[in-house]
């Protein structure tokens, strides 16, 4: 279930990481296309205006949305049984995606909370249709799983764009597929402390995601509600992946990169590896958006696009480096 010795070796490597974002979280305060120094908080009025409505926002958002896609990553990897499947590629996010264009169509006047509302069910509908194809693969032929996530997510993702293109919405749509954080203000994010509460609601719930992990025939076996725990496993992932599409558009591999670092560290108990892999999460989109916005200042990159860029590379690094032997 995890490689011998790492909760000796592992807490060291926890607080050292706990630290590094907490120290990332206090930088992402002061980088900006505004100068903002700590000296200025005590100067300038405008300054802790500027922290409080577009400073802290942003850096509670890619904390959130970070931790809450790299904790859905992990969990749909156990549904899918999986390690290279994750939400936002896999069809889940794709379905948010259509749900906030088909509400936006149908709804145009319909409050933030109602889009994401119906983003959720479709994000959940989209989750379930992957479980009922992947449910027929063979188990000896694990790369069938990925491809099929990678086809199905592609053909939502096809299907989305003709409708956006027949309502000439196109641009609305991209806004939702590719992430970034420089519109979010203070009253524009809130909804991501969902996320994070699918993501808390996920961690008490380890135990029993662990057990389905082993297969639905072993957890039966060792007295599991498979059907409960499933349905809690797909609730959290289609919530955490419809929120954060609504409010700071898709963000790809975190949920891929994140989940398959920490299980060749850590193993496969979700009790001790789900705060880990949230942390890395957080790190990985906070890492990214500040490195967005120093990169070409002025001028800011999308988080999504840093995200993807990073988040394959350490995604093939892993591969290349082959299976972790405990």
């Amino acid at each position: 279930m995890r490689a011998a010795g790492a909760p000796a070796a592992g807490a060291p490597w926890l607080l050292l990481g706990g630290l590094g974002v907490l120290l990332m979280a206090a930088a992402s305060l002061f980088i900006g296309r505004i100068p903002l120094g700590p000296a200025d908080l005590w100067r300038d009025p405008a300054a802790g205006e500027l922290l409080l409505v577009s400073r802290i926002p942003r850096t509670a958002a890619a904390l959130l949305a970070g931790a809450a896609l790299a904790v859905s990553g992990q969990i749909m990897q156990i549904l899918a049984r999986s390690r290279f499947v994750e939400p936002m590629t896999a069809g889940a996010g794709q379905s948010a995606a259509l749900g906030i264009l088909l509400a936006a169509m149908v709804f145009p006047a319909a409050p933030l909370w109602v889009k994401m509302g119906i983003a959720s069910l479709a994000a959940l509908a989209g989750a379930l249709g992957l479980m009922a194809l992947l449910r027929p693969l063979p188990p000896t032929q694990p790369l069938l799983a990925p491809l099929t996530a990678l086809v199905y997510g592609g053909a939502i993702g096809a299907a989305t764009a003709f409708v956006a293109f027949q309502a000439d919405m196109m641009q609305f749509v991209d806004t939702w597929l590719t992430g970034e954080l420089s519109g979010v203000l203070e009253g524009r994010y809130e909804l991501l402390w969902l996320a994070g509460g699918a993501t808390v609601a996920a961690w008490f719930a380890a135990d029993r995601l662990t057990l389905l992990g082993l297969g639905e025939t072993t957890a039966r076996g060792l007295g599991l509600n498979v059907a409960r725990a499933r349905a809690l496993g797909l609730g959290a992932t289609a919530l955490v992946t419809a929120v954060t599409v609504t409010t700071v558009g898709a963000i790809p591999f975190i949920g891929l990169v994140a989940p398959n670092l920490v299980s060749r560290w850590m193993g496969d108990d979700l009790r001790r590896a789900l705060p880990v892999t949230a942390l890395l999460g957080a790190g990985l989109v906070l890492g990214a958006d500040i490195l967005g916005r120093v990169i070409r200042a002025p001028y800011e990159v999308p988080v999504a696009v840093l995200a993807g860029v990073l988040g394959g590379a350490l995604f093939l690094a892993v591969l290349l480096r082959g299976p972790t032997r405990g």
